[in-house]
This record gives structure tokens, sequence and C-alpha cells, in this order.
């Protein structure tokens, strides 16, 4: 099989390039082709050598992962299904807003972490994502939103840092928050990650890329010391009783050592807070009791909060709080002046959702019999 280039970052196309007796240069002139304008065909690659387009045809290739649904929901938000091969296929939603347009990508077919409430949990858990098909959804909703810079009569590319288009971006933000727990596949992310922020490549703003975790500990780590990125934490409960509930790998890492965790990550992070995301759900985690306990949790650790309306899905067994009990919960976190915003649902109509992305998984675990979810393929 052919090499995907996609599943390189700087360092490892440089690497893969030396093996191939090329200067660093080379690698640098075919990441810029790749990533900053969209460029998948060899030989359009006006500034590589000729030899060398001819022999990266033969030994390499830009695969992506194959598009089965293209949906656009009523209010613009845009969510595809894309083919990873035996039978899985994970979801990545565009979300346009009026000042940013935000990415939201899968890092896994399936997760194994079976939070309560997730759509994605139930349906058990497959494999980790290459580096390419993490980077390929970016790579593709930027190709079909138009997003990627033009290439003009064959110019070669220079670095984002030398030119002055960021604020053109119909991507402006990303965040690894589909399908799957990014911590959990560290070195494909990690790459991923480094493509996004690389000049050469997405040149991304560390701010503007967020990863979300359910909390793995050593992960949170290994992002602060190797691409301090700005981090959201999936909370969701203010006591380890009922986070072990409702996000079982509490039980391995509970909230004391959590917040510890979140407090050491600020020490370089892009962002001088952590975000914690909290779904809200019908007399399960929504009291006022609830919300004074989360401002004794967090009072040593500077964060906001975003409070996520629940979008059902079939047999979650939960309900979405009402209006009234979130707005009241979020004014006892305000009066203790940490700032919260409650989420805004988009895409619903879709099932694009946040906790709604599902996909299609066959599901390789054993907590749960064997299933694949049908779904039909984009008709023209």
């Amino acid at each position: 099989m052919k090499q995907n280039l996609l599943d390189f970052d700087a360092a490892g196309l440089t690497a893969w390039f030396a093996g191939m007796g090329e200067k660093p240069f080379r690698a640098k002139q075919v990441l810029r082709w790749l990533h900053q304008f969209g460029e998948d065909d060899f030989e359009r690659m006006s500034d590589v050598a000729k030899s060398l387009r001819a022999r990266l045809a033969e030994i390499s290739e830009v695969r992506l992962p194959q598009v089965l649904r293209d949906s656009t929901a009523a209010d613009g938000t845009r969510k595809w299904l894309l083919d990873v091969g035996n039978g899985n296929a994970v979801e990545c939603v565009f979300i346009p807003e009026e000042n940013r347009g935000t990415l939201c990508i899968s890092t896994q077919a399936g997760c194994a972490l079976e939070c309560a409430f997730c759509s994605t949990g139930r349906q058990g858990f497959n494999r980790n994502l290459t580096t390419g098909e993490i980077i390929g959804q970016l790579w593709w909703a930027k190709k079909t939103l138009g997003d990627f810079r033009d290439s003009g009569c064959g110019q070669a590319p220079r670095r984002i840092a030398e030119t002055d288009f960021s604020t053109d971006r119909i991507i402006s933000n990303v965040v690894l928050m589909g399908m799957g727990e990014p911590l959990a596949n560290f070195e494909n992310v990690a790459a991923a990650l480094h493509l996004m922020l690389d000049d050469n490549a997405y040149g991304l703003s560390r701010r503007r890329v967020t990863v979300s975790t359910s909390g793995i500990l050593p992960g949170m780590d290994r992002l602060r010391d190797e691409c301090p990125v700005a981090l959201a934490v999936s909370l969701h409960a203010p006591n380890d009783a009922l986070r072990d509930r409702l996000v079982p790998i509490n039980r391995k890492y509970p909230l004391a050592e959590l917040m510890a965790t979140c407090r050491r990550y600020l020490d370089k992070a892009a962002r001088d807070f952590i975000t914690f995301e909290y779904v809200m759900l019908d007399d399960v985690n929504d009291s006022e009791e609830h919300a004074r306990e989360l401002v004794r949790l967090v009072r040593d650790v500077p964060c906001k909060f975003n409070l996520i309306p629940f979008n059902p899905f079939q047999d979650s067994g939960f309900k979405r709080s009402p209006s009234l009990r979130v707005r009241r919960f979020a004014e006892i976190l305000m009066q203790a002046h940490i700032v919260t915003t409650t989420r805004k649902t988009r895409g619903e109509d879709i099932d694009a959702a946040c906790g709604q992305l599902a996909g299609q998984v066959r599901d390789r675990t054993q907590r749960r019999v064997k299933r694949t979810i049908t779904i039909a393929e984009t008709t023209s």
C-alpha cells in the first residue's frame, strides 16, 4: 500500500523524505501544497522537482476518508459522515457563526469510555483514527467549503505567517469534541495538532484549537508538555458518586486528582482558564445544590463553565433540564464570579448537536452484543 502523506506532521514528513535521500526543504514544500492549498495531485506541485513528483506518485498518495452522507441543518450546521473502512464511519460537524466558523472533529471510531448520556458511547469502540483520518476531516471540510488558498497560476505557497489572509478563514476554530476520547489516541492526535498549528500547514493559533477530554490525567499532562492547546474538560457532575455513574472514567481518575491536573495544565496552557463542559440532565445533576457543589469544587481552578442542554437520542434514559432551571443554575455559578455560558443547540435536526454524534461503529468491546447501525449512502 502506498504511504498516505496525510499521516505525517512536519517532523514525520521530513524524516520520511530523509529516508528517500531528499533535503528537508522538500518536505516543507510538499507540506504547504497539501495543507495550505489542499492539493492532492503531485503533478500540480509546481516548485517540486519533476523527478520527485513522479517518484511521489509511485510510492505515496493523499488518502482521505470518503464521504457517505452530507447533511445541512436549518441553522446552517453541516455534518459529514465519513467512511474510515471495515464498516466504520465517523462524523464531522461544521458550525457557522457570525464571527467564527468551528469544525468539530472525531478522533476514534466509537468510544470506550461509555459516558451515560453520550450517543457515541452507546455504540462501543472499534479503533483509533490515524493522523491522516483526523487531519483528513479538516482537509475535507476546507476543500468542500472553499477554505483553501487559491494556488493561482502554479505559484508556490508561502508560510502562512508571511501572508495576511487569516481573517478570511471560513474555518477559524477547530475542536476535538467529536466521536471518541482524543487523549486515548494521543500519538495520532498530537501529530494532527502539530499540523493544525504549523505555519507551513493550517497555521491556527493554539487559542483556536481545543481538545476536549473526559479526564485522562496522564494524557492531560502529556498534552501540557507537548502541545498545550486550549483545554475543555467534560465534567458533568460536582461529586464523585454522581460522576462515577455519568462519566465512568472518574472511577480511575477521581475529581480531586482531576482538579489538580487542571491546575498543572494552566502552567503552559494557551488560555488562562479551563473550560468545563456540563450537560444539563433533568433531575440528575441540575439542582441548586449541585451548582453550589460545583462552586466549591472548582474554587482553586481558574475556569469557565459551558452549560449544555441535553440533546436527546433514542433510548438515552435522560431528559433535558427545563430552561428556567438551567438559568438558575447559571446564576449561582455567575454569582460566584465564574464565567458561565449556556450553549445554543445547533444542528439538532440532523443529529449534529453535542452528544448526538454516532456514525457507524463495529463494536470490538465485550460490554454488549456486537452490532452495526445501517446507514444510507449519499445519493446524487
